[in-house]
């Protein structure tokens, strides 16, 4: 059985109103990003998300008969619910949709250091990133924080987007006339979803918009500067179980950037902390 969403739905709206609350004192944005990539439209949101969903029921359904899939009483999964309440309802200021998704967390033993988050808000963790980097609660949001931002940016969209149009070989035009074949051949490559690669600027834009929603939720994003550097000192140290380094490769420019964008929500975390 899928883990239960992770807020009834009164608490939901509860959650939403105190967000509302906290973001009409400050800027909608402390951070620097562009406008989401307008491709992602070729493929249909509720497509892509229903498709996610059955992935993500899949790959929880399959951990559980292999004995990896943590039980919600577990300390850990607790722990990482907790901290998902926390940053959600600061997720809808970045997708108007992500008010109506049911947002999950999930929790697989496994060595590998990685996290996903897919369309539609279905998390997962890996026990290795938790256990080989010794996460505090603040990196957990970042590491978080950063998954989310993928999903609300819809990255796995656009990037879906891109790879049907190359794959059906047909021109940007050609696709804007024919959305409906786009969508239907997007939909078909959902089973892609934890198999992509996002780009270095939809990674540097995940780092960003994560940051943010961590520091609103109450999370020290300085924390976000020691999370990379244990990046690096794993890339050093092994060359096991690292899925997630692949996908997210850590390096001084990525922690300088950080670093310069600390500052900006700096407040924000100091504000989080007073309420």
């Amino acid at each position: 059985m899928s883990p239960r969403p992770l807020a009834h739905p009164a608490r939901r709206r509860w959650l939403l109103m105190t967000a509302a609350t906290v973001l009409s004192g400050s800027a909608l944005a402390q951070v620097a990003v562009g406008d989401a990539s307008r491709l992602r439209h070729l493929v249909p949101a509720e497509q892509l998300e229903q498709s996610a969903n059955q992935q993500y029921a899949q790959l929880l359904q399959e951990a559980k008969a292999q004995g990896r899939l943590v039980p919600t009483s577990d300390a850990q999964v607790q722990r990482l619910h907790a901290i998902a309440q926390r940053l959600i309802p600061f997720t809808a200021q970045w997708n108007r949709r992500a008010s109506q998704w049911q947002w999950q967390v999930a929790l697989i033993r496994s060595p590998d250091i990685n996290a996903f988050c897919m369309p539609g808000g279905k998390i997962a963790f890996y026990t290795g990133i938790l256990d080989t980097l010794r996460l505090t609660d603040d990196e957990v949001a970042m590491v978080m924080g950063h998954e989310m931002a993928h999903a609300l940016r819809e990255h796995a969209r656009e990037q879906l987007a891109k790879n049907s149009a190359t794959s059906i070989g047909i021109s940007l035009g050609a696709q804007l006339l024919g959305l409906g074949d786009i969508g239907n051949y997007a939909a078909q490559l959902g089973g892609q979803l934890l198999s992509l690669n996002f780009s270095r600027s939809d990674e540097s834009d995940a780092d960003l918009v994560g940051l943010e929603i961590a520091a609103r939720a109450g999370y020290n994003p300085q924390a976000a500067v020691r999370l990379w550097e244990k990046m690096g000192q794993a890339t050093g140290n092994s060359t096991q179980g690292l899925a997630f380094l692949s996908t997210h490769p850590s390096g001084p420019q990525r922690i300088r950037q950080l670093q310069a964008n600390v500052p900006k929500v700096q407040g924000l975390y100091e504000q989080a902390k007073r309420r």
